[in-house]
């Protein structure tokens, strides 16, 4: 069995004295695992980090099989998503993520939503708003997506302002304002692209989204929202309360 591929590095475990076992999200064969030998050495290291996109060659004598992967640097992001702790933290979230998936099932707009993503991660004031949007598409590509498309009251598709905590749908803010305490807060930019989004409504769609991982997915895998989700909204809050004197978020 063999395959060529391009990849986004997840992560990396030692495996014996000189290999190591990298996992990968490819845009046509999902989330994979595979060795690489002599992954240790001085000049793999380097092209086996986190957030590096990677040409890949899969090969195994059958397809069950863990498989051994050839890999050739495509771009090496690694070392400037690695200066910044939004970034770090980013990366290990996306990955919790992608790690919902079954292992080898294809998902290629989460990959290419993951590369644009990756872009961007060393950057505080975009970073927020692009990995929310990974987990909206995410719940999509999960089963559990959300109807954003009109009010589930009205079918009116202007002025949406709520989320249903029960259905998953749009509320428009009329019919949605008797109930408002017990809605979840729909920003206007997960409904219009290029419309920048701030601190409040990035907290208020990191809100809607976990409520609805916590809902469908950790709660009944039984366990919680990953530390690095926490952690990653903390080096949001922190970069937007420090006052506007041009400095960047680590």
């Amino acid at each position: 069995m063999e395959w060529r591929d391009e990849g986004i590095i997840l992560g990396t475990r030692r495996h014996g004295e000189t290999s190591a076992i990298l996992e990968v999200m490819t845009r046509t064969h999902g989330r994979h695992l595979g060795l690489v030998r002599g992954g240790r050495s001085r000049k793999q290291q380097p092209v086996l980090q986190a957030g590096n996109k990677v040409d890949l060659i899969w090969r195994a004598r059958l397809d069950e099989h863990l498989g051994a992967f050839q890999v050739e640097a495509l771009d090496l992001n690694a070392a400037r998503l690695f200066d910044s702790a939004t970034a770090i933290y980013g990366l290990q979230t996306l990955a919790g993520h992608l790690r919902l998936l079954p292992e080898r099932d294809p998902h290629e707009r989460l990959y290419e939503t993951l590369g644009l993503v990756v872009e961007h991660l060393d950057d505080p004031e975009t970073a927020g708003e692009l990995v929310v949007r990974f987990e909206v598409l995410m719940l999509d590509e999960l089963g559990f997506g959300l109807d954003l498309s009109e009010c589930a009251a009205t079918g009116a598709r202007n002025d949406l302002a709520y989320v249903s905590p029960k259905s998953g749908r749009a509320v428009s803010r009329a019919a949605g304002e008797p109930w408002r305490d017990r809605m979840l807060a729909l920003p206007a930019f997960l409904l219009q692209s290029g419309l920048r989004a701030d601190a409040v409504a990035i907290e208020e769609a990191f809100r809607l989204t976990g409520f609805f991982f916590s809902r469908h997915v950790y709660e009944p895998r039984g366990f919680a929202e990953s530390e690095a989700r926490g952690a990653f909204l903390g080096t949001l809050k922190r970069h937007h309360a420090r006052p506007a004197t041009g400095e960047t978020a680590a």
